[in-house]
Formats: structure tokens, C-alpha cells, sequence
């Protein structure tokens, strides 16, 4: 991608920093909250101020629209996911920018009342961000938008392992019996508990696979997202046998549990680009996702992850993990490798804080014509120059 930084064109009436606001879905312990966060930092460390706030705080895009006004006002905003947080900036008066959290395009589309709003958000929006080039691709062909505005920009990731995390206490807390504890194969599912995030699909054929060996077990470990669902999963799980649930844990505690397991799974119908499926790569621990397009545009099958489609054939997949050493080693391998080279946290900062350059030129350029034949120069370069393949 290449972008004109416009902070040289800017004369002495205008600040080169901006006050935005940020909106996200930000649930404790998520994999949103946390993608807030660091993108968040990404655009403090330029000298920016960015304030975060819950989508969910809000009723209405007037709402946000009287926030924005207010004294001292926000010059710009930026929105994760088109339509929980893109809709309420539909009345703000001030540029800005989104970034697709997933379900809003595998998802939301599918409803046209909702499809037809986030379009109106992606053609007023300066630019927006695809964490991936399927992501990209889908937006264009559902959603009205000059393709030019959207950038492929994918996560980047950054691990870190809690010290004092204890393994044991861990499994004991999530319900497992001390025996043979050192023996265990532990499958971690790393998913906040709602229903796109399937955490139930594999319950059947797992506690069927434990009967026959009981060193194999699933923990489900993630926040309580839908309360009502939370219930439901909680039940399965109670009665059923080898399937236990962990509560939520802060970032590096998951981390260093996620480095003690035997695989990540993942079994989300949906995903914009899952960070625990990175997380897990870039801890050295192979990873066993389903087969959507936003698992299999970062999981490469037999290389970096394994990928499955069914119940069955994860049991399958997890078999031969279990017995083929030289598999395993290469997976963690690759997977390593590909986390350094495509996730690097320096580009995801480079590219965020010069998509936030855009919008503080589109302020300068409404207080001064003078300013116009910068912001032609600028739109025609991105235009010209598309985003990474």
C-alpha cells in the first residue's frame, strides 16, 4: 500500500494531531476488545488522542453525532465491525474511517435492511480496512464502494506469557481431576461464548473420542458474550464427559495457557481473521480450524494449521496430529514463519497511522481551499496504487 503522509502539507492553522473517536464492540477478554486496543495504541503513539468507547453505549447515531460536537469537540472517528459501530457515525460531520470486524460481511449482508445501511457507511467512509484480501473481495461484491478505499491490512500480533500462570490450578479450576494431570493432550477452544463462534460442534465427537481415551480433553475457555447462550453451553458441557469450561482469563494468562496445550482449536462458523489461531501460531502450538474463508485464509492445510469441515473429520485431523511427530513439528514450524513475515505489529502501526494521516488531511482540507490540489494528489495515489494482493 502507499499513502502520501500529509502531515508536511499541513500549515500553522492546523494542529498535527487529532482528537478521534473510536468504536468498537468491547466485550472484556475478546478478541475485539484487544484489536481495539492495540489499534488504538497505533494511533496514540503518532501523537494522536483516541478515545475508545463501547458501540454498545449508544442508542443512535445522533447520539454519537451530539458526542462528537461536543467541547472539546473529536475531529475524526474510526469504527470496527460496518454495522454495530460503522452505523453510528452515519450523522457525524467529521471524516472517517472503518475497519470490518467479519460477521459484519459473512453475516450481516445476508440481511438486506442491514446491507443496505452498512453500504451507506462504507461510501461515506474515507477508508476501510479488510484484515484479509477474501474480506476484501466479498465487501466489493456485496456492498457499493470504490474498491480503491479499501486496504488489506492484516492483524498483527503480538504474545505474551504470564509467569506465574499455573497449569495445574488452571486445569483444576476448569473441573479436571488430578490424576494423570502431566498426561493429559489438552484441545483449547479460544472463543468468546456466542453462537458464531459454534463452541458446541465438536462436543459429540470429542467426548466420544475421550471414552475410548480418557488422556484426551477439550477446554472451552472464553468471556460469556451472550448471556443466554452462556447457559445453554454451560449445561452441555456439565454432562457431558471430557468437554470442560474455563472461565475467562486476562490476555497473558490465556497466552500461557494456550502455550501449554496440546492445539488450538478453533470451530467459529464465522470469522473476520481469528487472533487466537495467530496467537497459537506465533506460540509455537499447532492449530486445528474449521474450514471457513476466514480460518483458510490464514491457515495453509498440512503447512501451517489443519484445517477440517466436519466433526469427523477434526477427530481425523486430531489423530494424526497425535501420531505423527514430524507433522506436528512442521506446522509449528510454518506456522512461526508465517506469523513473523505477514503479522509484523511495526507494518499494522506504519498502516494505521497513515490511514489516520488521511483523515486529518480531509479536516485541513475543508478550512482551506489551498489545500484541495493535495487531497486530488492523494486520492488519485491510493486509487492508483491498490491495496496489497
Amino acid at each position: 500500500m502507499c499513502l502520501l503522509k500529509p502531515r508536511c502539507l499541513l500549515g500553522p492553522a492546523f494542529s498535527e494531531d487529532m482528537k478521534l473517536l473510536f468504536l468498537a464492540c468491547l466485550s472484556p477478554k475478546t478478541g475485539n476488545h484487544t484489536t481495539a486496543e492495540r489499534i488504538r495504541s497505533h494511533i496514540e503513539s503518532a501523537g494522536h488522542t483516541c478515545e475508545l468507547r463501547d458501540a454498545a453505549a449508544f442508542q443512535s447515531s445522533a447520539e454519537v453525532a451530539n458526542l462528537i460536537s461536543g467541547h472539546p469537540p473529536f475531529e475524526g472517528a474510526l469504527a470496527i465491525h460496518l454495522f454495530r459501530a460503522g452505523s453510528l457515525l452515519l450523522d457525524i460531520q467529521v471524516p472517517f474511517g472503518v475497519i470490518f470486524g467479519g460477521t459484519d460481511i459473512n453475516e450481516d449482508v445476508k440481511v438486506e435492511q442491514k446491507r443496505v445501511v452498512m453500504e451507506r457507511v462504507l461510501l461515506k467512509a474515507r477508508f476501510a480496512v479488510a484484515f484479509t484480501d477474501k474480506l476484501k473481495e466479498e465487501a466489493k461484491l456485496f456492498l457499493l464502494s470504490q474498491s480503491c478505499k479499501i486496504y488489506v491490512q492484516p492483524q498483527g500480533i503480538q504474545t505474551e506469557v504470564s509467569e506465574k500462570f499455573c497449569w495445574t490450578e488452571f486445569l483444576r479450576s476448569s473441573g479436571l481431576g488430578v490424576e494423570l494431570m502431566d498426561e493429559l493432550r489438552v484441545f483449547l477452544l479460544v472463543c468468546g461464548l456466542r453462537r458464531v463462534k459454534d463452541p458446541l460442534y465438536l462436543v459429540d465427537v470429542f467426548s466420544e473420542w475421550h471414552r475410548e481415551n480418557p488422556l484426551n480433553v477439550l477446554v472451552v475457555i472464553g468471556p460469556r458474550i451472550d448471556p443466554v447462550f452462556s447457559v445453554e453451553v454451560e449445561a452441555v458441557v456439565k454432562k457431558t464427559a471430557g468437554v470442560f469450561l474455563a472461565g475467562a482469563r486476562s490476555q497473558r494468562e490465556l497466552h500461557a495457557a494456550m502455550k501449554r496445550c496440546f492445539a488450538v482449536v478453533n470451530s467459529s462458523v464465522s470469522e473476520g481473521m481469528s487472533a487466537a489461531i495467530l496467537e497459537a501460531m506465533d506460540l509455537g502450538v499447532p492449530v486445528l480450524a474449521r474450514d471457513i474463508p476466514g480460518n483458510a485464509a490464514v491457515v495453509r492445510h498440512e503447512s501451517t494449521g489443519l484445517l477440517y469441515s466436519s466433526p469427523q473429520e477434526f477427530l481425523h485431523q486430531s489423530q494424526r496430529l497425535l501420531s505423527d511427530r514430524e507433522l506436528s513439528e512442521r506446522l509449528v514450524r510454518n506456522g512461526k514463519l508465517y506469523v513473523e513475515e505477514h503479522h509484523s505489529l511495526g507494518q499494522e502501526r506504519e498502516t494505521y497511522q497513515r490511514l489516520v494521516d488521511t483523515l486529518l488531511l480531509a479536516l485541513a482540507t475543508r478550512g482551506s481551499s489551498t489545500f484541495m490540489k493535495y487531497r486530488t494528489s492523494l486520492v488519485t495515489s491510493t486509487c492508483q496504487s491498490e491495496p496489497r494482493k
